[in-house]
């Protein structure tokens, strides 16, 4: 089967089955731009994922025929550089959680205020061009942020794209405290504004990741948490 063509930086896809707030995302985003493309349904958002190559997805957990978290996590298995961010009315912590542990990698809470200040920050990410980089070798964990792998004694470490985006941004800083702050500004909003949740969850996943089984033979730089400020990514 042939791969999907790529689609336009501004194609979105959203999933909302409710009319009244289809509606008014669907107005929202037209006038900023956007060209949404709405499913009703779980299964509905797998066939759109399916048919072009798209850059970030905005995903309600309330769906008819399926639970929003099984499809964040189909979504995630199946198409591993997509941006999945949710939308719904869920807030308590639990839930946020829930939902960044199925693969989402941003979690908005209902009404959308910040919603288009999210998605500049997401597409901003995705479409900027930098000059290529060295790899950073940090014992046997490299992390090319040019090719936008991470690999440990050069087997490639599976990473969602804001795991990546976490150690590439500590790698840089070796050995130095980076607070909060500074991980939230670079790898999801330099406006960002509410609870760092998102920044505690997807942290916990990395270090999954890199502590594993794969990684007892290796050396492997470890995150220190440095309570009331930040990280420290620990050379080997």
């Amino acid at each position: 089967m042939n791969p999907p063509d790529r689609a336009t930086a501004r194609c979105l896809p959203v999933v909302e089955d409710d009319e009244t707030i289809g509606r008014h995302l669907d107005t929202g985003l037209r006038g900023n731009g956007y060209a949404p493309t709405r499913s009703r349904t779980g299964s509905g958002a797998l066939a759109e994922a399916a048919r072009s190559v798209h850059d970030v997805l905005l995903l309600d957990l309330g769906l008819p025929d399926m639970d929003g978290l099984d499809v964040a996590r189909t979504l995630r298995a199946r198409f591993p550089d997509l941006l999945i961010v949710i939308l719904t009315a869920r807030t308590d912590d639990i839930d946020v959680i829930a939902g960044l542990d199925a693969g989402a990698d941003d979690y908005l809470v209902k009404p959308f205020s910040l919603l288009l200040a999210r998605l500049r920050a997401h597409m901003r990410r995705r479409t900027i061009t930098s000059p290529p980089r060295e790899p950073i070798r940090l014992g046997d964990l490299v992390v090319d942020v040019t090719a936008r792998r991470c690999t440990l004694h050069e087997h490639e470490v599976r990473l969602r794209p804001k795991e990546f985006e976490l150690p590439a941004v500590l790698a840089r800083h070796a050995g130095e405290a980076v607070s909060r702050e500074t991980l939230m500004a670079e790898v999801w909003d330099e406006n960002w504004f509410g609870s760092t949740k998102t920044l505690d969850v997807t942290m916990a996943a990395l270090r999954r990741r890199l502590t594993g089984p794969v990684a007892q033979p290796y050396r492997v730089p470890r995150v220190t948490t440095l309570r009331g400020h930040g990280y420290r990514l620990e050379l080997p």
